[in-house]
């Protein structure tokens, strides 16, 4: 057996749902799910035609990384008046994104990965990111679930990180 396969066979797998957004300064957020785990490079894409006339597809890497965006869900605060998120997305709804703010708004936050004793494993830092939408869930007399929102963060780059 191979020095790989008998690393995963000696490594629990992350267990997808033990996760948190940790928002720095001891603000950390429960959510229950994560869309958009994206790092996707730029890709250059060249039709040409070859010797003889044969046609040639090539495929390179771009200039830069795309900008990812990730949506989060969570429960909906009672109050909106204290909770981190929403007093971040208000402080840029209100005041707006000028040049000399940048950096204010702008913060690099984590989303951690636990294991199932509840220990770090790993996480995805989200660089320079900033809530762009809040988006509430639908309301219905026949419901007895609880009201959620999706969160989506513009940020400039993710990265994974293994502990």
């Amino acid at each position: 057996m191979t020095a790989v396969g008998n690393e995963l066979i000696n490594n629990d797998p992350i267990v997808a749902r033990n996760f948190y957004l940790d928002m720095g300064g001891n603000k950390n957020v429960v959510l229950s799910g994560i869309a958009g785990f994206d790092i996707e490079m730029d890709v250059v894409s060249v039709q040409q035609n070859g010797a003889g006339g044969q046609q040639q597809h090539v495929k390179t890497l771009g200039g830069v990384l795309k900008a990812p965006e990730m949506t989060v869900t969570r429960m909906a605060p009672l109050k909106t008046a204290g909770d981190p998120i929403w007093t971040w997305f208000n402080g840029i709804r209100n005041a707006g994104m000028k040049a000399d703010s940048r950096a204010q708004y702008r913060k690099h936050i984590s989303i951690v990965l636990c294991d199932s004793s509840f220990d770090e494993v790993g996480r995805f830092n989200l660089l320079n990111a900033w809530p762009s939408k809040i988006a509430s869930d639908s309301l219905s007399t026949d419901s007895n679930e609880a009201m959620k929102e999706n969160i989506t963060f513009q940020c400039e780059r993710i990265d994974r990180i293994a502990k």
